[in-house]
């Protein structure tokens, strides 16, 4: 999707805290939660009007009413173009701020591009530990919207944040900065499982056979079981929850 800017045709107020501008998007979308650059100084776009009343999003070459944060905006002239900071083009410490503004699931950057960003930098063997760690939260927290936001599959929700988690602790260590608890990331996806290892091998053995969405089902099961595996050294042998990880990683090879 192209990157969105704004044509400024007025400034219709402005402080030291932001503005209001009538603007003319000339590319892309603008969205309520994209961050703009003029000047080299950035401008938050917190609202969109369109005939007096708040928009979602606006596309060319309609015209808007942009209420956006920061001084900079008292210094822009008609004509002047804004240009929207694409997910990677955020600095690591402006996405823990907003996110800890528990922003509105349409603001942007949206959860995909989030997540997919931020887990980039968790694996990022370039990057200090602590800078990766907290990458890896930010991708927690995107991981967590959007589940929020499209009402997955509770399995597809479950295997999306297992690998976030999974890998944090396999890569840092248990801890309440890292993945968690090994064992409560077990319990968690294993409380998902509406099926015993047997009844899984059972279906199994004659998976081309069942309907398409009892496979998917399978196969949805199937993406959960690595992540227990990748934690199940932080188990203790004989436990009945290593027992259990231990039938289902023994499962998986015969699932679709």
């Amino acid at each position: 999707m192209p990157i969105a800017e704004l044509q400024v045709y007025s400034v219709e107020e402005a402080d030291v805290t932001g503005g209001v501008c009538i603007v003319r998007v000339i590319g892309g979308i603008a969205r309520a939660g994209q961050v703009y650059v003029a000047g080299g100084l950035r401008l938050g776009l917190t609202r969109i009007e369109m005939w007096g009343r708040p928009a979602e999003f606006v596309d060319p070459p309609h015209a808007a009413r942009a209420h956006l944060t920061g001084p900079m905006v008292a210094l822009l002239s008609r004509g002047q173009v804004l240009t929207a900071v694409p997910p990677a083009g955020h600095a690591l410490e402006d996405l823990e701020a907003w996110l800890a503004t528990d922003p509105p699931l349409l603001e942007e950057p949206l959860p995909p591009a989030l997540r997919s960003l931020a887990a980039g930098r968790m694996q990022d063997d370039a990057l200090p530990d602590g800078t990766r760690l907290r990458w890896g939260r930010v991708a927690l927290a995107a991981t967590r919207r959007g589940a929020a936001a499209t009402g997955a599959d509770p399995l597809v929700r479950g295997a999306e944040l297992a690998a976030v988690r999974g890998y944090l602790i396999d890569r840092f260590g248990p801890g309440p900065d890292a993945g968690g608890d090994p064992a409560a990331l077990c319990r968690e996806l294993l409380a998902l499982i509406d099926l015993t290892p047997a009844q899984a091998a059972a279906a199994a053995r004659t998976w081309r056979d069942l309907p398409r969405e009892r496979i998917r089902h399978l196969r949805r099961i199937k993406n959960l079981l690595p992540w227990m595996a990748l934690v199940r050294p932080h188990l203790a042998d004989g436990e009945a929850l290593a027992r259990a990880v231990d039938a289902w990683t023994a499962v998986r090879p015969r699932l679709p």
